[in-house]
Order: C-alpha cells, then sequence, then structure tokens
C-alpha cells in the first residue's frame, strides 16, 4: 500500500514546488525506481510544467476530480520518467476554492478520489499551494504524513507554528493518524552563519524529525524547471541533482524502519 505524503508550508518561495518534482523524479528512477504519483495542488501549476507537462493542454486534472467528481484515474498522465505520473494542475484551480466551500463533507474530496490510487503506487505525493485554504486542508486530510521544506532563512521560522497549529487541528478534526513525514532544510548555504544557526535550531528543536539532507541553493534546481526537466535529467552531477538523490534515499531507509515510531506533533 502506498504511502501519501503532502508537501506543505504556508509559507511561498521555500521550496515546496522544487522538492515535490525532483523528489519525485528520484524516487521514480533507477533500476529499484518506486511508482510514484505527483499531485501538483497548487493553482500555479509549476510543478505541472515542471515536468514539461504543458497546463493548457490537461483535460482532466485535479481540478476536475475536486469540482467535477471525476475519478483519479481518469486524470493520470506520463511525465518524462517512466515511474513517475502526474495528476496536473492549471490555472482553473483558483476557483476550486469557492466552489468547494459549498461542498458537504468539502475538506475530504481529495482523500476519495486519492485511496483508490493508493495500491498503485509506492508514494502519492501532493505539491500544497502557499496557503492554508480549503485545497490545502483537503491535502493534508488526504495524506498520511507532512513534509515540510524549511528556507535557511529567520523568517522561515516563524511561519511553522501556523503550519504545525493547522496540522493539529486536522489531526483533531479530520485525520487522527496524520503524521509530520519531517522537516527538510533548503535554499542552504553553509558558506553563511545563519544557514547552520537555522539548521542547529530546527535539529534542537524538532531532533531526528529533521532530514539529515539538506538542499543547497544551487542554479541549476532553478534553471531546470524552464527546460520541462527534474534536475536529474537536467544536469545529474549538480549539487541539486545529488541532495535530492540522497533525500529519496534517506526517505526510503525511514520508510523501509519496521515499526516506526510515530512522530508526534
Amino acid at each position: 500500500m502506498g504511502k501519501i505524503i503532502a508537501i506543505a508550508n504556508q509559507k511561498g518561495g521555500v521550496g515546496k514546488t522544487t522538492t515535490a518534482f525532483n523528489l519525485g523524479a528520484c524516487l521514480a528512477a533507477g533500476a529499484r525506481g518506486k511508482k510514484v504519483l505527483l499531485v501538483d495542488a497548487d493553482p500555479q501549476a509549476n510543478a505541472t510544467s515542471g515536468l514539461g507537462v504543458n497546463p493548457n493542454e490537461i483535460e482532466v486534472g485535479v481540478f476536475e476530480c475536486l469540482v467535477e467528481g471525476l475519478p483519479g484515474s481518469e486524470a493520470v498522465t506520463d511525465t518524462c520518467i517512466d515511474r513517475l505520473k502526474l495528476i496536473a494542475s492549471c490555472s482553473d484551480l483558483v476557483g476550486a476554492e469557492s466552489e468547494l466551500m459549498k461542498r458537504p463533507g468539502r475538506e475530504k474530496i481529495m482523500s476519495e478520489f486519492l485511496e483508490p490510487l493508493r495500491d498503485k503506487y509506492d508514494y502519492i505525493l501532493i505539491d500544497c499551494s502557499p496557503s492554508l485554504g480549503i485545497i490545502t486542508v483537503n491535502a493534508l486530510t488526504a495524506a498520511d504524513s507532512v513534509l515540510i521544506p524549511v528556507q535557511a532563512e529567520y523568517f522561515a521560522l516563524e511561519g511553522i507554528s501556523q503550519l504545525l497549529n493547522t496540522i493539529r487541528i486536522i489531526k483533531r478534526q479530520l485525520k487522527p493518524k496524520l503524521e509530520i513525514e519531517g522537516f527538510l532544510l533548503t535554499m542552504y548555504d553553509a558558506r553563511l552563519r545563519l544557514a547552520n544557526q537555522i539548521y542547529e535550531e530546527l535539529k534542537g528543536h524538532f531532533g531526528d524529525m529533521v532530514f539529515s539532507t539538506v538542499i543547497p541553493r544551487n542554479i541549476k534546481l532553478s534553471e531546470s524547471p524552464s527546460h520541462g526537466l527534474p534536475v536529474m535529467l537536467y544536469d545529474p552531477d549538480s549539487r541539486g541533482a545529488i541532495a535530492y538523490a540522497q533525500l529519496a534515499r534517506e526517505l526510503n531507509s525511514r520508510n523501509r524502519k519496521k515499526n516506526p515510531e510515530p512522530i508526534a506533533v
């Protein structure tokens, strides 16, 4: 049975989308690659275009599943990596917020169309938008765990408490088994004292919940989406590609452990 992981942080520009499609690509690649489904739940559709899929050419995507009730199986499309599939986003998703507010059980619609797909994949990754609106609530309710990218700067730490509070509410009211997969430090520059201080603060407060892997600032990570490629295909020798490959290994290792202790929120 596959694991559903939401990649979320209400602060924009922390590397959620970069993490979503690059982690998905690294998990899926290689001789022993996993079967991965990436769900682009952000109206900006950057994860969609970053994998070389034109959002304007998608007939069925997240919007149609959420608003029109189409099954998730009709929305799955291929990407540039064989074992990595996509449920795409488009700008229409902006209007889904108001549409969903009228629906009973609106927080669980994404869960309803993803659950039938769970057994077909090892991982389902959900790229959340930089907000805590109803679509992100849907993603967190559908997920088994939350991976939280944190930019290596002071103000990024301040925003974590709001997200953790939202996770607590969802655990209490909608998904009691929701856990935190881990905190991932992004845009890390080891030369900066502040970046090292942020990492130490995260480790001091959250301990083993912080991934050992850190994602460096790397121009190749910024360039690759414009070519419609994950960084592992655009420049496999770049520091960004190596870091996401390491993150994929660390995530696999964490989830291979027998009877892992749940992470309290």
